[in-house]
């Protein structure tokens, strides 16, 4: 009920502000020179190289970490050291712009957008990503707009790293299209945004159910908890600079039931995170340079190696839960115009939840995650990512090189990962080839 009160003030806010105007004007150009509908997309080609096993999505090409090793049984080879190689187009995308009549005195628009990495048997299945509408005001200094459908989350943004690869700089760079009902507005350079989300194609991990507590991703723990997740940001933006200081709060509801001495009965768990997050962006003439750091709290949704973890067990054999914690950042650098090249640094530091983790016995814990066990063991990762494009009229044509290791190691009390002589480290060199025609 706080985040819907906090959200419809928002509302009447906005709105007010613009009812304030008077008559109002629609932002300045020749409207008329407008396409009603305007198709978009590009058809989009990759080769990527990987010198191990990784863990990927969207047929491979959504590059995530490399797997930890792999010891065969006397333990002298390697099984996950094991490069593999591809060539597909699955993420060539097609697109809708509408620009629509006045509504309200604001202007209205849409969007939707698709590619052909969805679900299924295979990964040529057309995928929904993006299918929103718009009301837009921008005049006089004021600038109102309100969002409803599926679009990027605020966390992710619309302006991406300037990467060739398919994951965009995740799990670097929090990711995730969801459902919103969002609000921007500013008073000349200062504004807000704040956003009410639910999940839908990016989802936490949890339990698979009462008796089976493998980690599995799923919509149930965000849908049960009934409230949205919320974010809510300050921003600063003039001609070279944008700015945003933000928190998102996320609370999921892990299982609705639970056995107990052989009987069954509901329980009221839940997990509650807050994210805090720094934004900041300058481009000027040939440069861009972005930069975003956050203190994640259980961020599987996003894309990231950030869940939860169980800490305890209540009385009536509910479960206590606590978010895990990781700092994660990354820097972006690019520069240029015809021939663009491009700099990205990431890293990310496990830094284990605030209590310690409930030993269910022979150091067996519960955590909840992104790619599920896998990264359980995740101390920490870093990425760095060269690369060069070409940009023609319709032709856009990179080659990047991608490093990213991972360090693995022995669980610690809290879930951190203890400095001990375990502690190791995995390297995947990945190799991507773009050509993509616009159109």
């Amino acid at each position: 009920m706080k985040k819907l009160v906090v959200m419809a003030a928002a509302v009447f806010l906005s709105l007010s502000s613009v009812k304030a105007q008077g008559s109002m004007a629609i932002p300045t150009g020749d409207t008329a020179k407008v396409k009603p509908i305007r198709v978009y997309g590009f058809i989009r080609n990759y080769f990527n190289y990987d010198s191990r096993q990784t863990y990927t999505v969207v047929g491979g090409e959504y590059n995530m970490l490399p797997y930890d090793v792999l010891w065969n049984e006397d333990g002298t080879t390697d099984l996950n050291a094991v490069p593999h190689a591809q060539f597909q187009a699955l993420t060539s995308r097609i697109g809708l712009e509408i620009n629509g009549p006045l509504l309200l005195g604001m202007k209205s628009s849409g969007k939707i957008e698709g590619d052909f990495g969805g679900f299924g048997t295979n990964n040529t299945v057309l995928r929904l990503r993006l299918a929103y509408m718009k009301l837009t005001y921008d005049a006089d200094g004021l600038y109102n707009e309100l969002l409803a459908g599926q679009a990027w989350h605020p966390l992710s943004g619309d302006i991406m790293p300037e990467v060739l690869g398919m994951a965009a700089g995740a799990p670097f760079r929090p990711h995730s299209r969801t459902p919103q009902l969002r609000i921007t507005s500013y008073l000349g350079n200062v504004g807000y945004t704040a956003a009410l989300l639910w999940q839908l194609q990016y989802m936490s991990n949890g339990p698979r159910s009462a008796a089976d507590s493998a980690s599995v991703a799923s919509l149930a723990y965000a849908n049960n908890a009934l409230l949205p997740e919320l974010f809510m940001g300050i921003n600063f933006r003039s001609r070279a600079f944008y700015v945003q200081l933000g928190v998102d709060e996320q609370l999921l509801r892990p299982r609705t039931h639970a056995v107990r001495n052989g009987v069954t009965s509901k329980v009221n768990e839940t997990v509650v995170s807050m994210t805090p997050t720094l934004y900041a962006q300058y481009t000027e003439g040939l440069w861009a340079i972005r930069f975003r750091t956050m203190l994640a709290q259980n961020t599987s949704h996003l894309n990231q190696m950030v869940g939860y973890a169980v800490t305890g067990i209540d009385n009536d054999g509910s479960w206590l839960y606590d978010p895990m914690r990781a700092t994660i950042s990354y820097l972006n650098v690019a520069y240029g115009k015809r021939v663009r090249v491009n700099l990205f640094l990431g890293y990310m530091k496990n830094l284990g939840a605030a209590r310690n983790l409930h030993d269910f016995g022979g150091g067996h814990y519960l955590i909840y995650m992104k790619g599920g066990d896998l990264f359980t063991h995740l101390s920490s990762a870093w990425r760095v990512v060269p690369s060069v494009c070409y940009n023609g009229k319709n032709i856009g044509l990179g080659l990047e090189y991608e490093i990213t290791a991972a360090t693995f190691g022995n669980l610690a009390a809290n879930g951190s990962i203890a400095n001990d002589a375990n502690l190791h480290q995995v390297v995947n060199h990945r190799l991507c080839a773009m050509a993509k025609y616009t159109f």
